[in-house]
């Protein structure tokens, strides 16, 4: 019923930039926060910045400054401009949308497939 696609993430070296972005698709009534989780190998998925429908993003204290996280509420789609990467940044980022989907009541949260970002020289 709702899809989220991902795309750009890559291998960049440290101090590189990279932007991903995440389009939902599908039978949706409406969207709340979206946002960007990552998980690296042997740790857990954490937060990494997300923003409401209003745009008011939040952040990991770990990404704050060098981070962007914005949205096309039109377009369905959120971006995370990534500047400044570390090789601790290496991960796979998943997209995740709290969404209704058209016609019925519930909200629900849904998540793309990932996409693996490797910072590394």
């Amino acid at each position: 019923q709702v899809q989220l696609v991902e795309s750009g993430g890559g291998l960049v070296q440290p101090g590189g930039s990279l932007r991903l972005s995440c389009a939902a698709s599908g039978s949706i009534g409406g969207i709340n926060t979206m946002g960007w989780y990552r998980q690296a190998p042997g740790k857990q998925r954490e937060l990494v910045a997300a923003v409401t429908s209003g745009g008011s993003p939040n952040y990991v204290d770990s990404v704050m400054g060098r981070f962007t996280i914005s949205r096309d509420n039109a377009k369905r789609t959120v971006y995370l401009q990534m500047d400044s990467l570390k090789p601790e940044d290496t991960a796979v980022y998943y997209c995740n949308a709290h969404v209704r989907v058209r016609f019925q009541a519930l909200w629900s949260d849904y998540w793309g497939q990932g996409t693996q970002v490797t910072v590394s020289s």
